[in-house]
């Protein structure tokens, strides 16, 4: 498995070139680029095709893969809004992460497939989200790219057996889960999920916690919460895992890049884990 970070685990400003060479010297074989508002360093809904394969280019020259796209943009305009020009902007969003995708030379983009709130219930959250990614799948079939649906705290496909058939409705290879171990310790045991889930995954985040903490700021490094490494690392082999561990972590308030080089070595103390 390759060892990934993600580019929110870097202070919000910070340079690409100089993320770059900080994850190549850390340790890292792939970096996880973000599309984010207007003024975002790096990827934004305005930055076209050519931007982005100059950006492949540099990732390339400093020895890093791009094998995947984010975005916190669909928190914003969720797939499964009940207005209608929302989700329109959803649907152009994960489109740009599609491009974009293509561009980078990645093969996947992460999705936050809706949100179940106070004025969105879970029915209508779950039939409008299938409803837009039924219009996103022959994009990313085109494309050559693949969605992962990710399992975030937005209250919606709660169970891995959900997961499961929520991916299986769309019959394509080109939709998957982004599986977050982190995220599931809320309310399941990442292992179970994983190999429920099994060939569906194709892509994978790591971050650990408390669940004695039970709210965002249970949180913690790698390593230091309550995931079962052991048991993550061996369902995973048991799968044919074989892509990356992109590492979503927050940041230290003081030497805020030295959380870079301490999730590498946490990464590979976790792969050393199961042989």
């Amino acid at each position: 498995m390759l060892k990934g970070i993600n580019q929110w685990c870097f202070p919000e400003g910070t340079p690409l070139e100089q993320l770059l060479e900080i994850s190549r010297e850390a340790g890292f074989d792939a970096v996880e680029l973000n599309v984010g508002p207007a003024g975002s360093v790096g990827l934004t809904m305005e930055t076209t095709a050519a931007e982005a394969e100059a950006i492949g280019a540099m990732a390339r020259r400093c020895g890093l893969q791009l094998r995947s796209v984010s975005t916190s943009l669909l928190w914003r305009h969720p797939l499964s809004a009940a207005d209608p020009d929302a989700r329109a902007q959803a649907v152009r969003v994960v489109a740009k992460q599609l491009e974009l995708a293509e561009a980078l030379g990645a093969d996947t983009v992460l999705v936050v497939p809706g949100v179940v709130d106070a004025a969105t219930s879970y029915d209508d959250c779950y039939e409008r989200s299938r409803a837009e990614l039924e219009k996103l799948v022959p994009l990313a079939e085109k494309r050559g790219i693949r969605i992962g649906v990710e399992n975030v705290w937005n209250k919606f496909l709660l169970s891995p057996l959900e997961m499961r058939a929520f991916v299986d409705h769309f019959a394509s290879p080109h939709l998957g889960a982004y599986f977050d171990v982190g995220n599931i310790l809320a309310y399941g045991f990442p292992q179970q999920w994983i190999r429920i889930l099994g060939s569906r995954i194709v892509k994978v985040h790591v971050k650990d916690f408390k669940t004695a903490v039970g709210n965002g700021g249970g949180f913690v490094p790698l390593l230091a919460g309550d995931v079962d490494w052991v048991e993550v690392v061996a369902a995973l082999r048991e799968i044919g895992y074989e892509d990356t561990l992109t590492a979503e972590i927050g940041l230290y308030k003081s030497s805020p890049f030295q959380a870079a080089f301490d999730t590498a070595r946490q990464l590979d103390a976790i792969l050393k884990a199961v042989p």
